[in-house]
Parts: structure tokens; sequence; C-alpha cells
């Protein structure tokens, strides 16, 4: 049985390779010259349609060979090796931060299997600091590769604001 498959392989400019998607009619670069890595990428590309289920097992595999500890290390352990590399009173307050109850909520979530919605739930209950020191948690991961991807963009994140801000823009609204 042969099954028509979702991605092409297309040369742009005899320089870049580049998946043509027939099911959006769109193309997606490989950022790729050579031809057998191409190749590869689009077979898994077309794979990844085929057997989803299969997908996070072999995102795995992948991973716990460029790192042993990927499929283990939980937030919390991101929260201490922070802690660990502060001294004096930043420190403290990261100690202080990490005993937030809305970091209960992900604390020992594996960070490769945590999702947005995970990090949201967790700023929807906290506060304020809650959002600045998720921020830098979330960024400390990935600048250490320890999350192989980006979960929240920097600019989806919700606007850090305290409540001093708040009650200045409400009272801008009351005088103007």
């Amino acid at each position: 049985m042969n099954m028509k498959l979702r991605y092409r392989l297309f040369l742009r400019r005899k320089s870049v390779y580049y998946a043509f998607d027939d099911t959006t009619k769109t193309f997606t670069s490989l950022k790729t010259k050579d031809k057998a890595e191409a190749n590869r990428l689009l077979m898994a590309m077309n794979e990844a349609g085929k057997q989803p289920a299969m997908n996070l097992s072999l995102a795995r595999v992948y991973l716990r060979h460029s790192d042993p500890l990927v499929t283990t290390r939980t937030w919390q352990n991101v929260l201490d090796e922070i802690i660990a590399l502060k001294t004096g009173p930043t420190q403290a307050r990261w100690k202080s931060a990490a005993k937030d109850k809305a970091f209960d909520l992900i604390r020992d979530r594996v960070l490769i299997e945590t999702q947005a919605e995970h990090l949201l739930a967790a700023l929807r209950a906290g506060t304020v600091s809650t959002n600045a020191f998720l921020r830098k948690v979330h960024n400390f991961a990935v600048d250490m590769s320890w999350l192989p991807a980006i979960i929240i963009p920097r600019r989806q994140w919700p606007a850090i604001r305290s409540i001093v801000q708040s009650s200045w823009q409400m009272v801008g609204l009351f005088l103007s």
C-alpha cells in the first residue's frame, strides 16, 4: 500500500532545501544545503504525521543522547540550580521565591513535558513576583539548553504589573 507523503523536497535558488507541505501549500526552509540532511529532515517530517504517538518517545531518545537527565529534570531542579549559583541577599530572595505556592503547580513536572498551559496556570495562581521569577526560571532553563525550545515566547508573557501600578492607572482614569 503506497501512502501519499505530505511533504516534498525542493531546492530553492540552488542553495537551501525546502519542504513543501501538500496540505497547507506552504514552503518551510530546512535550513540546510546538504541534500542527505534535507532528506533525513523531510523523512522525519513525513514520519511524524504517520506515527504521532511515537513522536515524544523518539524525541526523548534523541534528547537523552545529548543530555542524560533530560527525561528527569524538573522545575524544582532548575530552581535549586539557580539558588546554588546565587549568594547573599540575592540567594535569600530566590529561596523565598522558590517557596511560592504557585510553583507547586509545576515544581515536580519534567521540563520537556511542560506545556504553555502549565506555566500560564502557575502565573494565574501567583502574584507579580511569580511572574517575574517564573520568567527568569524559564529563561535559565532555555539558556542552559535544558529546554529544547522556548515554552512561552517573550512577547506572550503577561505584563508584570504591581498593585501600585494598577492603583495609579485607576487614579488616572478618575482624573481624566
